[in-house]
């Protein structure tokens, strides 16, 4: 029994401190690693309640922090940026030269669950509206009975006073929670994570809008639109007021990007690999 409490001591370590193959897309260090391994080192971190922030990127994250000097800091400081958007796992793909994996936000929350489950992992949820909330616990007891969800939070849309915010940061360390799912929107939960890493006591886990589609208020994309790089279009349908603008200023300028570093790749004016330089990757681009 003390030689496989050592092991499993041992296995955690390793995880926890392996470092995380990154690949820069645009200026930015995506981690370029299968999708277990991510989600897995997030356990890991979440075991030893390790204060860490996650950020799930899409195109939209990326081109926002390209424009903005103060949030491309945030990205490059984020312990872990997976690839979720598609075209993140294309690029990152085409210049590894081997298949990368998605690592999506709503993937990532039902793996998540599932395993925090069984490994006695404790999750706070933090973001949305009370109603999505209440909706998405119904939704958990039934298909994850033994996850243990030790807090639920909406807060109001108004920044918090220091006092509000102190006693949500008390709230969550004195919870337990080693997981902290996020769903504040980007790019006000990235700037959540990252004002409170080494306040929290926990691993943040930025989500975006996956609350809603967990608790049925939206859609999920079907899986051949989600393959097949569509999403957008699917989201577009579906809210276009709000995401139409959004998309005529990421999805061009970030496919403008995106082909720039490529060709300075096959020209060999650019390394393949390597972390994105300095300049790049904190604020290169417009304010």
């Amino acid at each position: 029994m003390l030689y496989s409490t050592k092991s499993s001591f041992t296995r955690l370590w390793q995880k926890s401190t392996k470092k995380l193959e990154t690949q820069n897309v645009i200026g930015f260090p995506v981690t370029a690693e299968a999708f277990d391994t991510q989600v897995d080192t997030m356990l890991a971190w979440a075991h030893q309640r390790l204060s860490k922030a996650v950020c799930v990127a899409n195109v939209h994250m990326l081109v926002e922090a390209k424009c903005n000097q103060g949030f491309a800091r945030v990205l490059h400081r984020a312990d872990m940026l997976t690839p979720d958007g598609m075209p993140l796992v294309w690029v990152t793909s085409r210049l590894r030269k081997q298949r990368q994996d998605r690592v999506a936000g709503m993937d990532i929350m039902l793996s998540l669950c599932e395993k925090a489950a069984h490994e006695n992992i404790s999750v706070f949820f933090l973001g949305s509206t009370p109603d999505v909330l209440w909706n998405m616990e119904q939704r958990l007891k039934r298909e994850y009975p033994n996850l243990n969800v030790v807090g639920m939070e909406s807060p109001p849309f108004r920044p918090l006073t220091t006092e509000e915010d102190d006693a949500l940061v008390e709230r969550i360390n004195s919870s337990g929670a080693g997981l902290v799912l996020v769903s504040l929107g980007c790019p006000k939960q990235e700037w959540w994570m990252y004002n409170h890493k080494g306040r929290v006591k926990a691993v943040m886990v930025g989500l975006g809008g996956v609350f809603p589609i967990f608790a049925g208020e939206k859609k999920w994309a079907p899986v051949w639109v989600q393959k097949n790089g569509l999403e957008w279009l699917y989201r577009l349908v579906q809210e276009p007021r709000r995401l139409w603008k959004r998309y005529a200023k990421t999805v061009p300028l970030f496919l403008l990007l995106a082909f720039k570093q490529l060709v300075k790749v096959k020209l060999g004016l650019e390394p393949r690999f390597g972390a994105p330089r300095a300049e790049v990757a904190l604020g290169g681009g417009r304010r």
